[in-house]
């Protein structure tokens, strides 16, 4: 897969989940779009709207020039709900690769208890340490496999798609673009979820990215995640308006 020539803009279909991000940090991509709180380990990271893309922009660059991979392409992603969880997730999704949590797969992600479980097939195979600040993994990952944060961080933070992802290319498990789209704006109305909205959604009950990434994506809310109960005075802090309990 090829950029598009220099100065040559390929639009984003607001019915593709690339859509639905680029339009949530459209007006300002210096407001926080992602805030993650580990609680076991005391980490904090917030993502502006600029930060996130630059990742999701080197993941999408990392499978494209890298693995050679592009639309018609599966990844296999087995990670909880994790601020480098929505990085890999929206730079497939950007690549035009299709997200699924089962084999076949050209490309897998997981965490290193969930290396087992990867498609063996898988040409590309990467590992997440899920570590504190975007650090790379202390242990050497499992064998046949990459540390995905020691990986992408070397790629570009600008991508330039060959061409855009449609509606109707695959996105998840039996849903393609234009419905992955529709889900994720009916949760986000059925949450009550408006432009600027923060929610914070607690992770070990809600693992789904519908509910944890997109649905706030959809409207332009931010999502605030966090691995266990808050602790009092949270919400206050983060000017939480909606609790995803």
């Amino acid at each position: 897969m090829t950029s598009p020539p220099y100065g040559r803009r390929v639009v984003k279909s607001p019915e593709t989940a690339d859509g639905l991000f680029a339009a949530a940090i459209a007006a300002d991509a210096t407001l926080p779009v992602l805030t993650w709180y580990d609680d076991a380990t005391g980490e904090r990271v917030e993502l502006s709207g600029a930060t996130l893309d630059n990742w999701r922009a080197k993941a999408a660059n990392l499978l494209v020039d890298e693995c050679g991979l592009g639309p018609g392409d599966r990844a296999q992603v087995l990670l909880p709900p994790h601020w480098q969880t929505a990085v890999v997730l929206l730079g497939c999704w950007s690549a035009g690769l299709a997200v699924t949590v089962d084999g076949p797969a050209d490309v897998v992600f997981g965490t290193v208890d969930a290396a087992g479980e990867l498609d063996p097939g898988a040409a590309d195979r990467y590992v997440l340490g899920l570590a504190p600040l975007g650090m790379p993994m202390r242990q050497a990952p499992p064998p046949g496999c990459t540390d995905f944060v020691a990986a992408v961080r070397g790629q570009g933070d600008r991508f330039a798609p060959a061409a855009a992802t449609a509606p109707t290319d695959p996105a998840w498990p039996g849903l393609d673009h234009a419905a992955l789209c529709a889900a994720a704006r009916a949760r986000a109305a059925a949450l009550g979820l408006t432009a600027g909205s923060r929610v914070l959604v607690e992770t070990a009950r809600h693992r789904d990215p519908r509910d944890w990434l997109l649905a706030p994506l959809a409207v332009g809310a931010r999502t605030v995640l966090c691995t266990a109960p808050p602790p009092a005075g949270r919400a206050e802090a983060e000017k939480i308006t909606h609790h995803l309990r």
